[in-house]
């Protein structure tokens, strides 16, 4: 039996008890792209994301005691060495609460973000919490209540039967669905606390200083009135929670759980069997058996696994809601998913390195199929005409220096494939449309990863840093987007 395979026999109960936030290092990528080929249904996280340091390389994942015992005995330290970073139970006790009751008061209070106070205000945010999943939707009526935003509900309702709220936010005073050009998610999985927050108190902040006539200030980084209008005028659509029964079983439970709650494939006596990871059940390569080379797996099969894409492409309704928005408003053209925690902004392609150079090599060719995803191989490469390549790495390198620069901690540009593949995720999928079908609008896709590597669960501290970090990217990706092009 794989190691890795250990994790999915674990009861449910295990997960909050013994798990630990480890680094594996290596001295080359290929010897950390080995070991994950062999260890593929470990929980990397939203993906194996490969980070240079100290000369070496690292991949960081969330491992069992009973696992790390495994691996200790069986890896050889001179070729991939695993190091224990924190026991992430014990850790809890320091982790930002969760909100109790309702703060914004059924919506009759708005949501004020970070980017107009002053820092000696934090601390009442710090204590008052993340937010429960109950007040993600009173936020949002908050904000229409007090700013006229524009409120939506998609289509299709969640296994427990709860509806998913998204708005629109725009200077205009009448909301037109074909100028809104900027989409942002966030909370698809439950487990990666303060996304929903980030992106709700980011737009609070647009709305609140547009209508006060101020600027808006994110550590060292420091945008004007003028860019809040210019922001607002790209008109953003936004969904802060879009997996809000995932959300509400993880903030119930502190268990580290990813997935939504969909029930269709678990086994008997197999929690961990229940759910999909909704980040893998978009139509980009899902049938990833079909598309990718048989020795990597950028998703499961297994229903246990972390990583289990599903019993079809868009098979459950939170995707379906996601990708709902492209229909409604088609002339979105750049998208960014809020995920945690590896401190990274991710562009397309994710199941190969990027070339620009043969066309054949493109993910509709069936000559390919089972032989994408080696990374280091020179068998296929995934096109991507050139103006494409140079606008998002130009937008991911931008919007990472402006993270930066808030003072808090580096963030890392580059193309989602990394060290391993993936299939059926967000951005390639938002990617991909336009590829397939040259009626729809073309639209750059991006994940963004806040926070500090396989740190679900924030302490007070961080999830301040968190929303100053992302909300001064948020704000940087849309004026960069402004200068590059709203319109093909």
């Amino acid at each position: 039996m794989k190691v890795s395979t250990l994790l999915g026999l674990l009861p449910g109960t295990v997960i909050a008890s013994d798990v630990l936030s480890v680094a594996f290092w290596a001295k080359e990528k290929n010897q950390l792209y080995d070991f994950i080929s062999t260890n593929n249904e470990i929980d990397y996280g939203c993906r194996p994301v490969v980070i240079p340091a100290d000369g070496e390389h690292k991949v960081h994942a969330v491992i069992s005691e009973e696992q790390l015992s495994d691996l200790k005995r069986s890896l050889d330290p001179d070729i991939v060495r695993v190091e224990t970073l924190h026991n992430i139970n014990k850790r809890q006790t320091a982790t930002a609460p969760i909100g109790k009751g309702d703060r914004f008061k059924g919506g009759k209070v708005a949501p004020r973000g970070l980017g107009t106070r002053k820092p000696s205000e934090y601390a009442g945010l710090q204590a008052a919490g993340i937010f429960n999943a109950d007040e993600v939707y009173t936020a949002m009526k908050g904000l229409q209540k007090e700013y006229g935003m524009t409120l939506f509900t998609p289509p299709h309702k969640t296994f427990e039967g709860n509806t998913v709220i998204g708005g629109v936010a725009n200077k205009a005073e009448k909301i037109k669905k074909d100028k809104q050009y900027i989409y942002f998610t966030s909370g698809i999985h439950a487990r990666e606390r303060g996304g929903p927050d980030n992106l709700i108190y980011f737009i609070s902040d647009l709305l609140y200083a547009n209508k006060h006539r101020k600027g808006l200030t994110y550590g060292n980084k420091k945008y004007s009135n003028k860019d809040v209008k210019t922001a607002l005028g790209a008109g953003i659509v936004f969904i802060p929670m879009t997996n809000p029964d995932g959300v509400r079983y993880d903030q119930a439970n502190s268990n580290l759980w990813r997935k939504n709650r969909n029930p269709k494939s678990a086994r008997p006596n197999e929690p961990l069997s229940v759910g999909v990871d909704l980040n893998r059940n978009f139509d980009f390569m899902w049938n990833f058996t079909k598309y990718f080379d048989p020795s990597v797996s950028p998703a499961s099969t297994n229903a246990s696994s972390q990583a289990f894409y599903g019993t079809a492409p868009f098979s459950e309704p939170e995707t379906r809601n996601m990708v709902w928005v492209y229909d409604e408003y088609p002339k979105i053209r750049w998208f960014i998913d809020v995920h945690s925690a590896a401190g990274t902004l991710l562009y397309s392609w994710g199941d190969d390195v990027d070339q620009s150079y043969d066309r054949k090599q493109n993910l509709f060719n069936p000559a390919y199929d089972g032989k994408r995803g080696i990374v280091d191989d020179e068998v296929y490469k995934e096109y991507i005409d050139q103006e494409d390549w140079d606008n998002v790495a130009l937008q991911a390198n931008l919007t990472t220096a402006a993270m930066e620069a808030v003072g808090g901690r580096e963030y890392v540009p580059q193309q989602a494939v990394g060290l391993y593949p993936t299939s059926g995720a967000s951005d390639d999928y938002s990617f991909s449309r336009w590829h397939k079908n040259k009626k729809v609008n073309k639209v750059y896709g991006y994940t963004m990863e806040f926070g500090y590597p396989t740190n679900f669960y924030p302490t007070s501290e961080e999830y301040i840093q968190n929303i100053i970090d992302t909300n001064a990217g948020f704000m940087e990706f849309i004026l960069t987007a402004e200068r590059i092009g709203l319109e093909g």
